[in-house]
């Protein structure tokens, strides 16, 4: 009896290693849709600049803006974010009125986009390996 062994790791594995990609590439893509419904619009520009990022080589997608006030928005400031500035502050506008203000409270978009579909990101990721 002749017994022949087939070694088809390296192509599990890589088959592994797709289907990660296309479940972190489909979790990114709610997660996204999910933080530009939840983002809070004036302009458009900062729901506009949320995007997100798979990263191959750590296994992770990245959900966020490269706009320079998403964390103030995101976060708060002054006294409503945690160890802000406690006293209020003037300011003038783009019209030349002058306002205080003790700060913005926090809006958050994109932990909430992420952490509150938690099942549902598994669920894409299940599915994705299961069927991969």
């Amino acid at each position: 009896m002749e017994i022949k062994i087939t070694d088809n790791s390296g192509l599990a594995k890589d088959e592994m290693e797709a289907a990660v990609l296309r479940a972190l590439e489909k979790c990114g893509l709610v997660a996204e849709g999910y933080a530009k419904k939840l983002c809070p619009v004036d302009t458009g520009n900062l729901r506009n600049s949320i995007t997100h990022r798979v990263e191959p080589e750590e296994s992770v997608v990245y959900i966020g803006t490269n706009s320079e006030y998403a964390p103030y928005v995101e976060l708060g400031t002054g006294k409503y974010y945690p160890g802000g500035r406690q006293t209020p502050w003037v300011y003038q506008d783009a019209h030349g009125n002058w306002h205080l203000t003790y700060g913005q409270r926090a809006q958050p978009y994109l932990k909430p986009a992420v952490a509150d579909h938690g099942p549902q990101h598994r669920k894409i990721i299940e599915e994705e390996l299961k069927d991969g």
